[in-house]
């Protein structure tokens, strides 16, 4: 049995081993979110039933049509690969309370209903491709009877919660090692005591003890998850973004086309997160058959083959806290290396005129290169580098260069430096 710790206490032993448990997050940095479940048979958001007030029998019979193709799951890790990810999260259990996989507990799920462990074949992708595995899991549930009493009731309380505990339970013993559990949505208690979060997680943790948890069972636990944005600051933290912020779930991809992210904004948000020191989770909604959209699939596979040229400067980056090299061309935004000597400037809009300046840096990088190894030519001056002859164009065949600056030491910055300001009490 295990012994409940209080919550100091829980939080002391979290810190004493996130940094082994968390050094895999920290070196994926992009994993791939997978929104599936019976709201992809109606293609209209993932919230269709609240959302339209469907009742619950009429939302029942999605299940009978609920007919994923087969081999779904490696398609989704194989585009996440492509990509650059290195991890993936699976929604195994939604709002809805249809469960993905063939639970003992819930039999409201894929294998009642298509005779499919959705989850087992996830797993087996995963591994496949070398790619960690995340079960998202919501605490909400609209479709068991005490989802909603459990608030104010406690008999129904009790009820729900051994009920999420066990479904949690079967995901982190049925499948091997899972590396992050995600939870969703702690509704409608409005506290960790309410879901007693404590326990659970403890419990939870002891099947298995190298596992990531975020915050959303109303714990801070190992990380947070900003939702929309790309601002976690502080500690670990993960941005989890749709793909055209309309709807984690299938809608019509051609209706969603004009919304959807292309690869320069994908490549946008990497650079983002990349700078603050965290991670990005970016969502595919399947269609009902399970395959990948159509408007994910290019922009997936142009920011993979652009990653496998210039993932140096996405990958080996630390936080840039100290905001290094900010701002220092306005045509580039940077990431820091981990070293700390190495600024990489990702270029967004490409200069004409063969020169680029940067300024701010008080002694200048002692190289300047492409990723590639193609060696810039350069200038420094007082608080100024100048790059010289650059082509035409951009090199990079999607038109995102990166200049890897090496510094003797971690360089000294004072941004727009010989613009009238106040930098430490001095005017400048």
């Amino acid at each position: 049995m295990t012994k409940i710790l209080s919550k100091p206490d829980y939080e002391k032993q979290l810190a004493d081993t996130r940094e082994q448990r968390m050094a895999w997050f920290r070196e994926a940095r992009f994993g791939m979110f997978v929104h599936y479940g019976l709201y992809s048979v109606l293609g209209r958001h993932e919230w269709a039933r609240a959302f339209e007030c469907i009742p619950k029998d009429e939302y029942e019979q999605l299940a009978d049509k609920f007919n994923p193709r087969e081999g779904i799951c490696r398609e989704w890790a194989a585009q996440a690969k492509a990509a650059g990810m290195r991890y993936m999260v699976l929604t195994t259990r939604h709002h809805e309370g249809f469960s993905l996989w063939n639970s003992k507990t819930n039999p409201f799920n894929s294998y009642n209903a298509c005779g499919r462990d959705l989850v087992r074949e996830f797993v087996d992708a995963c591994r496949e491709f070398g790619l960690k595995i995340g079960f998202y899991s919501s605490l909400m549930d609209w479709h068991h009877p005490d989802g909603a009493s459990c608030a104010y009731d406690e008999a129904a309380r009790r009820r729900f919660l051994d009920y999420i505990e066990a479904l949690n339970t079967e995901l982190l013993t049925e499948y091997g090692k899972i590396d992050m559990l995600w939870y969703d949505v702690p509704c409608p208690m409005e506290g960790w005591e309410g879901w007693d979060s404590l326990a659970r997680n403890q419990r939870l943790r002891e099947l298995q003890p190298h596992i990531v948890i975020n915050d959303r069972s109303r714990l801070a636990e190992d990380l947070g998850t900003p939702e929309g944005h790309l601002n976690g600051g502080g500690r670990y933290w993960e941005s989890c973004m749709t793909f055209n912020d309309i709807s984690w779930g299938y809608v019509d991809e051609e209706e969603a086309q004009p919304y959807a992210y292309n690869a320069h904004r994908i490549l946008r948000m990497l650079r983002t997160v990349a700078h603050g020191g965290g991670n990005l989770l970016l969502n595919i909604g399947p269609k009902a058959d399970g395959s990948v959209p159509a408007d994910a699939v290019k922009p997936l596979n142009e920011v993979g083959k652009w990653l496998e040229r210039n993932g140096e400067a996405f990958y080996l980056t630390k936080g840039n806290q100290a905001n290094i090299g900010r701002d220092s061309s306005g045509l580039c935004s940077q990431t820091i290396g981990i070293d700390g000597k190495t600024v990489y400037f990702w270029n967004w809009i490409w200069p004409k005129d063969g020169e680029m300046g940067f300024g701010g840096f008080k002694k200048g990088p002692k190289s300047v290169e492409l990723l590639d190894g193609t060696k810039v030519e350069f200038e420094n001056g007082d608080f100024r580098t100048v790059l010289h002859d650059l082509p035409v164009k951009s090199p990079d065949p999607l038109g995102v260069t990166v200049f890897k600056f090496v510094f003797d030491e971690e360089p000294e910055y004072i941004w727009a430096a010989r613009s009238p300001q106040i930098y430490n009490g001095k005017i400048f």
